[in-house]
């Protein structure tokens, strides 16, 4: 009998988990052959999410959690199940049913019968998402996609079925600034690929802001790609070589024609845009020295406060 672990981060979803807890146990039903364990990680929750896990896992062995001490992130959360995981396959879900849960046994049977490592999942639209997240999404795996040489899939979520070592190597990457579809992506493996129609969540609201999206956005980028490092370099190289040029112009205008420099609101500009140019380009110098501050300072990536792993 096989084991299957199945991870799910949770933050402030009271509303959606009964949903959640109803339709996992009707493939645990239906894969009465193999041995389940759904591992809840309640991030940090402010409303009942917690009390509601340790009822169902008063009621039902299968049901574990795992509680921070406060928010450290859907990132922080997945790393955490998946340190806890014991099965021998290891699945990753949302808990407001945006991942299908009756994918689960085409997933598995990928793995056992055609012997692929993991089964990742994608979306083939956005449909119910404001077009303006849609287009910046649509965007942002463009762009990323051009400046990393790991391969990010538009539209990937984070469900996915995995076998052990799969989920070993991840556990390997012990590194504080997580960006899980890029470490996917990075460790290889034979990876089978299902498209469905975008979910809508059973119930509740996103976590996800616009703003939240943009700073992951940019968590994925510094995290895999040093591109931006390098068009800091070729914007500073550029303008150097304007101002040389510009230096020589004027000086000619003066011995040749006479002309006198003059024109001092132009100049006022150009040293306003050249600043903002040199400030921007720090900025991108900046968030790759404070991602190794934080890596070097070796920060647990999550705290728990409490657990009911390995009590029965």
């Amino acid at each position: 009998m096989k084991k299957i672990s199945i991870i799910v981060p949770a933050y402030n979803e009271e509303e959606a988990i009964p949903y959640f807890y109803k339709e996992i146990k009707k493939i645990w039903e239906k894969m009465a052959k193999n041995d389940f364990e759904v591992i809840f990680i309640n991030d940090g929750s402010k409303d009942q999410t917690l009390s509601i896990l340790k009822e169902y896992a008063k009621k039902d062995k299968k049901i574990k959690y795992i509680s921070f001490s406060k928010n450290f992130g859907k990132e922080a959360a997945i790393y955490a199940g998946l340190k806890k995981a014991s099965g021998d396959f290891i699945t990753i879900m949302d808990a407001d049913l945006q991942d299908p849960p009756e994918l689960i046994p085409e997933m598995y049977r990928y793995i056992v019968e055609e012997n692929y490592d993991m089964v990742a999942t994608r979306r083939v639209n956005r449909k119910g998402e404001p077009p303006i997240r849609s287009f910046f999404a649509r965007k942002f795996y463009k762009l990323i996609n051009k400046m990393s040489k790991v391969e990010m899939v538009d539209g990937a979520r984070d469900f996915r079925f995995m076998t052990r070592q799969v989920v070993d190597s991840i556990l390997e990457l012990e590194e504080y600034n997580r960006y899980s579809k890029g470490l996917f992506s990075f460790i290889g493996f034979e990876t089978k690929w299902i498209s469905y129609p975008n979910q809508k969540r059973v119930a509740g609201k996103t976590k996800w802001s616009f703003w939240n999206l943009l700073i992951y956005a940019c968590e994925a980028i510094t995290a895999f790609s040093t591109v931006p490092l390098v068009i800091s370099v070729l914007i500073g190289l550029i303008f150097c070589i304007i101002s040389f040029l510009m230096i020589i112009i004027i000086i000619l205008k003066t011995w040749i024609y006479g002309d006198p420099v003059s024109g001092w609101p132009s100049l006022v500009c150009i040293i306003f845009l050249i600043s903002g140019i040199q400030l921007f380009c720090i900025g991108i110098i900046g968030q790759y020295l404070s991602k190794t501050y934080l890596e070097v300072k070796k920060r647990p990536i999550y705290i728990i406060k409490e657990d009911n792993i390995g009590k029965d």
